[in-house]
């Protein structure tokens, strides 16, 4: 309780977000979530306008995180849900996110990321990671690039080939991926 008071002070004037806010909700012997959320709605009710408060997280757990309480529901009175990226975007972030490294990829190496991105948009489900997702696709290949140019001897490397990446550096990022579609576990009946 006695954190949360200090976490709005430190805010007045100004807004508190609170990331994974339905980690807040969950249930224990210890449950300092909830005392959190006693604290954060009471100064809310008491500091009317004095600053602002704004929760996210997944869709559903932040649904069920907005009913855990009935003071939330009346407080949180807007809702915003942002989409997933799309592979198009997603294709703009990555290329964003290799600019700020100098890597520019080849004809072949975007062909592969696009068709990457549609597999990561098509097999996403709730917990998709959007950004973060590319994020660490983008640090994988600039790794694989690097290690490239380190097996390239030294008086071969000029700038162009340093800034290029290529859809060799772009293998077995895929093969890693929880997003991949997986066959089910268990047992299935197929009729023959």
């Amino acid at each position: 309780a006695q954190k949360t008071q200090d976490k709005i002070e430190q805010v007045m004037g100004g807004l508190l977000f609170i990331d994974e806010a339905y980690a807040l909700s969950g249930v224990g012997e210890n449950d300092y979530g909830k005392e959190a959320v006693e604290v954060i709605l009471k100064r809310m009710e008491d500091l009317r306008g004095l600053f602002g408060v704004v929760v996210a997280g997944y869709t559903a757990q932040m649904q069920r995180f907005i009913e855990s309480n009935p003071g939330l529901k009346s407080r949180f009175d807007k809702t915003f849900h942002f989409s997933d990226y799309n592979p198009q975007e997603m294709m703009e972030i990555a290329l964003q996110f290799l600019e700020k490294e100098n890597l520019f990829p080849t004809p072949e190496a975007r062909i592969q990321m696009e068709g990457t991105f549609q597999k990561m948009y098509d097999a996403r489900d709730a917990y998709f990671g959007n950004a973060r997702v590319i994020r660490q696709y983008i640090s994988e290949v600039v790794r694989n690039q690097h290690l490239r140019m380190a097996e390239i001897p030294v008086e071969q490397r000029n700038k162009k080939a340093i800034q290029t990446l290529t859809a060799e550096d772009l293998d077995g990022f895929e093969d890693k991926q929880k997003w991949k579609q997986r066959k089910p576990l268990g047992f299935r009946y197929e009729s023959v």
